[in-house]
């Protein structure tokens, strides 16, 4: 028996429904009470998919009528099957819903731990249903492999210039850039002038990689003073903040961690000017990729904290 020839362009739902309508009321009349319609038109509905399928699907008794041996095997089907639309059909409404479903996005840690949390209490305390899944993305090169795994719905990353790459749609957010930092019980901090050289033996935090990283190191050479070599290198900029905390350390964070931080960490921003110029972050997404409701909502809540973060990329001891 082939599905396409012989039933799958021939069987209805809704002959389905009348099938599992009459199997409920016990009678075709019943059956043609509940759904509003005469008595022939639920023969002709039952007669049809019997003529589809090729076999009984119901006895004819004298208190009305009953599923065959098919007709029973049919029925049990046609639950599951309604049910999986039913289902689907939910799925639709919560894809079509703002306040619920899923939003899934990458980013280096250095925003984890600063703009995104802030953009996620915000979103959060409004659309309480919605889930966020947030993905580690702290290589460039490879960050948005899982935007065009379909793995994320977006990207933050922060890269000097616009990619070349066809298939992403880049949205610019705010600049960024470094700033040296320290404990405000070093004695560092309590200086009106420092310069570069005058921490090349300080132990530093710095992350083990990124952009900044780069050009930080650029910006030592080219003040001919040895890049940093003690200290600690880590991914986590929690780690490195509680470490600042000790006034130990010398670090270079971004504007945006120091914006969001400043008010939990105490920190002192010192007066060096790396001659470092400000950054894009950007928001990325799929080319031709079309974002459900909940995904365009959040994607609104990003615009709306960068947009309060223009002085960022400004130096914050000037």
């Amino acid at each position: 028996m082939k599905w396409n020839d012989r039933i799958g362009r021939r069987l209805k739902l809704h002959d389905l429904h009348v099938l599992m309508t009459v199997a409920e009321s016990g009678t075709m009349g019943r059956a043609a009470e509940r759904l509003a319609v005469s008595p022939p038109s639920v023969s002709k509905a039952i007669s049809d998919m019997e003529h589809a399928i090729g076999v009984r699907l119901l006895d004819r008794t004298a208190k009305g009528v009953e599923p065959t041996a098919y007709g029973r095997a049919l029925l049990q089907h046609s639950v599951g099957a309604f049910e999986e639309l039913r289902q689907a059909i939910k799925a639709i409404e919560n894809l079509s819903d703002p306040s619920v479903g899923e939003v899934r996005i990458g980013c280096p840690d250095v925003f984890t731990s600063g703009l995104v949390s802030a953009i996620l209490d915000h979103f959060s305390r409004r659309y309480p249903r919605v889930i966020v899944n947030v993905t580690a993305a702290n290589n460039v090169a490879e960050e948005f492999r899982p935007l065009r795994d379909r793995a994320v719905d977006l990207v933050i990353a922060g890269f000097p210039r616009p990619l070349a790459d066809d298939d992403l749609a880049l949205e610019f957010l705010y600049e960024d850039r470094p700033y040296i930092v320290t404990g405000p019980g070093n004695p560092l901090a309590r200086r009106r002038k420092v310069k570069l050289a005058d921490l090349a033996e300080e132990p530093w935090l710095l992350p083990r990689e990124g952009i900044f990283v780069s050009l930080l190191t650029e910006a030592f050479r080219k003040s001919s003073v040895p890049v940093p070599q003690l200290g600690v290198r880590s991914y986590s900029v929690h780690q490195r903040m509680t470490l600042l905390a000790t006034d130990r350390f010398v670090s270079a964070e971004v504007g945006s961690v120091l914006h969001f931080n400043a008010s939990r960490f105490p920190i002192k921003v010192l007066p060096i000017d790396l001659a470092i110029s400000p950054w894009p972050v950007w928001l990325v997404t799929l080319k031709g990729r079309t974002p459900s409701p909940v995904v365009q909502t959040f994607i609104a809540h990003v615009r709306d904290v960068t947009r309060r973060m223009s002085k960022v990329g400004r130096p914050f001891w000037s």
